[in-house]
């Protein structure tokens, strides 16, 4: 029994009873943590794909600790140009652990009373909607008409082959 998860940007496999190494999660150690972006699930003979996610399911971990990772090291230059920049950091982590894949508990949803509607107030809504004037929300297509610039091309005027003493 398995499942796939995304959380944080990241996919994580769960299997009964394991735990996974996730980036920080807020909340104190003995946290109880409720997951919903489920993208696979096989429990028994049953699998479920989600299309992304599955519908109305959840998981719930616990957090087991926090900690830091070990130290990284970055390293920028430029070469031949005398820049180098050295700088450090530690990631934080969680553990979340789970326990049975079970889907948490959906909450049933509650159906709100409604008070009954007299004769009048329906009447009253049956002529609102028939007085009503109806509003078209497709807009009339006015043809546009475009007008092309016409272009002139200028003919280049030819040179005379007759010489100065012909003209005279």
């Amino acid at each position: 029994m398995h499942a796939i998860i995304e959380f944080s940007g990241k996919q994580y496999k769960i299997e009964e009873g394991g735990s996974i190494k996730v980036p920080r999660v807020q909340g104190k150690v003995g946290t109880k943590v409720t997951i919903n972006k489920i993208l696979y699930m096989e429990v028994g003979n049953n699998k479920t794909i989600g299309s992304p996610f599955v519908v109305g399911e959840k998981l719930d971990g616990e957090i087991v600790s926090h900690g830091r990772e070990r130290k990284v090291i970055v390293f920028k230059f430029k070469r031949r140009k005398g820049y180098q920049k050295k700088n450090t950091h530690r990631g934080e982590y969680t553990i979340l652990k789970f326990g049975t894949l079970e889907t948490a508990k959906k909450q049933k949803s509650v159906k709100k009373a409604v008070a009954p509607v007299s004769k009048k107030a329906k009447e009253k809504k049956e002529i609102e909607k028939k007085t009503k004037p109806k509003t078209s929300t497709k807009k009339s297509a006015s043809p546009k008409t475009v007008s092309k610039k016409t272009t002139t091309t200028k003919i280049p005027k030819k040179k005379s082959t007759t010489t100065k003493k012909e003209k005279e």
